[in-house]
């Protein structure tokens, strides 16, 4: 052991435990495509029982945000790591992508391997949620760039699609009905703001309560929920046009991703139920209803445009799913998310 390099703050033994207290939390997610095991320099991956006529690799990063602050402030670690995966995973899927394998990247200010260990068995349990098998990995300990108690986190995700699956924009057509997925609360973006509203403007404690008697830690860390499994089927069969992934911009940012610049989306306010958690910082906040859309996704997670013919067996199908409007064609001057009854 270096004691030089544990004298600058880095103990590679603690590195090792670690490592070792990972890997039953990453067998869980393993496909049987999965070429290696955890910790060769390269993670392998074998796409040749892939049957696609064109296929096409589909990437995304992200990471989760100021989201993390609260984890570390709370001494939670063992659901943000699902945040990670859904930020990433939700976005290929949007494209019309199956995830197949995730690697993460947790730098660290203090190697505390029963703390990283629960970061990344979040990390897993996301990868169980979507289907993606978590190949590899880096844990950086910076003692000069990060306290002892901070950390971040990000990941990457590559998915597959035949190209004729692909949801690339243009296959969203006037008429369109548009369903949306139930989130499972604020998910990982927004978080800036709802830190300033709640901890610096108004004082809340974590111990507080919500009217539903959830306090506000257990409601502000509800991990991101992950739609892969309910929708990929859909998309697979050819049933779904276009997907957004309702994140950082609410609705006016995200929903003009997924269909071409002559279109808009005539989304019904009121269709479905807006969770307490945004009607409880809107009051505290003093925010008008546009600018809660164009940062929250308002219970909305993902949103589907779908044929008409389609639309109510993707309802019937789909826990949480409820009808929110239709695309129509963007007349000049107008906006292209048309948020009526707002």
């Amino acid at each position: 052991m270096s004691k030089a390099y544990q004298q600058a703050g880095v103990d590679i033994h603690k590195g090792y435990e670690a490592v070792q207290r990972m890997k039953k939390h990453v067998l869980r997610t393993q496909r049987p495509e999965v070429m290696n095991d955890l910790g060769s320099f390269g993670a392998l991956f074998d796409l040749s029982g892939k049957k696609f006529d064109q296929p096409v690799l589909v990437s995304g990063t992200d990471g989760v945000g100021t989201k993390i602050l609260l984890a570390q402030q709370a001494e939670k670690f063992d659901t943000i790591g699902i945040d990670c995966v859904a930020m990433c995973v939700n976005d290929v899927l949007a494209q019309g992508a199956e995830p197949l394998f995730f690697l993460d990247y947790l730098a660290v200010g203090l190697n505390q391997p029963e703390t990283i260990e629960q970061i990344v068995a979040g990390v897993a349990e996301g990868c169980v949620q979507a289907g993606a098998a978590l190949i590899g990995g880096e844990t950086a300990e910076m003692p000069d760039l990060y306290s002892a108690d901070e950390f971040d986190l990000a990941g990457f995700v590559v998915g597959i699609a035949d190209k004729t699956h692909l949801l690339d924009g243009q296959q969203v057509k006037e008429g369109d009905q548009l369903i949306g997925l139930a989130s499972s609360g604020i998910h990982s973006n927004g978080y800036s703001l709802v830190r300033k509203i709640l901890f610096k403007d108004h004082q809340i404690a974590f111990t507080d309560q919500l009217p539903s008697g959830r306090t506000v830690i257990e409601t502000l860390l509800e991990p991101t929920k992950i739609y892969v499994k309910e929708v990929l089927p859909w998309v697979q069969a050819g049933k779904i046009s276009g997907i957004s992934h309702i994140t950082g911009g609410g609705f006016y940012e995200n929903v003009p991703r997924m269909f071409a610049q002559q279109l808009k989306a005539n989304i019904q306010y009121g269709s479905w139920e807006i969770p307490e958690v945004f009607t409880w910082l809107e009051e505290l906040g003093q925010l008008s209803k546009e600018e809660m859309f164009n940062v929250f996704n308002m219970g909305i997670g993902m949103v589907l445009a779908v044929d008409t013919k389609y639309k109510e067996d993707i309802l019937a199908a789909i826990p949480g799913s409820r009808w929110i409007g239709e695309v129509s064609a963007l007349a000049a001057d107008e906006e292209q998310v048309q948020i009526e009854g707002l």
